[in-house]
């Protein structure tokens, strides 16, 4: 059965995977280090890990598989579980897959040997915006759809 991961800290879509998990009756698992407030949803399971890092992207990693849909902007993490078979995406909409994760995980260690080399080229991008938080919900649907196609 297709469950669905979001690797919940600093996750803005976390209402909008839970409302595309109720509509198909998935399994939802929020993953954090804590912070968070459960919900009542019972097809949601609020996992709390332990403090270190990369501990909820293990978590993550260790279980999404084939069929499964994962929910995080850690492109790291993403790799991994799309190598292991689960559909991936980002909280802006963008698919993660075996196609263009490659390049997407070099522009990133690029991107952060850039920002180490200069330490006043410091940016956190554009904000997160309505049209973001649709193609996120467009595109939970389509995974979902497909992933229970799997």
């Amino acid at each position: 059965m297709t469950a669905i991961y979001v690797d919940a800290d600093a996750c803005p879509v976390k209402a909008e995977a839970e409302r595309v998990a109720s509509r198909h009756k998935l399994p939802l698992f929020i993953v954090s280090n804590g912070g968070l407030r459960p919900s009542q949803n019972p097809l949601v399971e609020t996992v709390i890990v332990p403090d270190g890092p990369d501990v909820a992207d293990m978590w993550i990693a260790d279980r999404a598989g084939r069929g499964d849909v994962v929910v995080t902007g850690d492109i790291p993490l993403a790799a991994k579980c799309v190598a292991s078979g689960a559909r991936v995406i980002k909280h802006n909409g963008e698919a993660l897959t075996q196609a263009n994760i490659g390049n997407i995980l070099a522009t990133r260690d690029l991107m952060a040997d850039i920002r180490a080399a200069d330490p006043f080229r410091q940016g956190g991008g554009r904000a997160f915006s309505k049209s973001d938080r649709s193609r996120f919900l467009e595109g939970l649907e389509r995974m979902v759809r497909a992933a229970a196609a799997d």
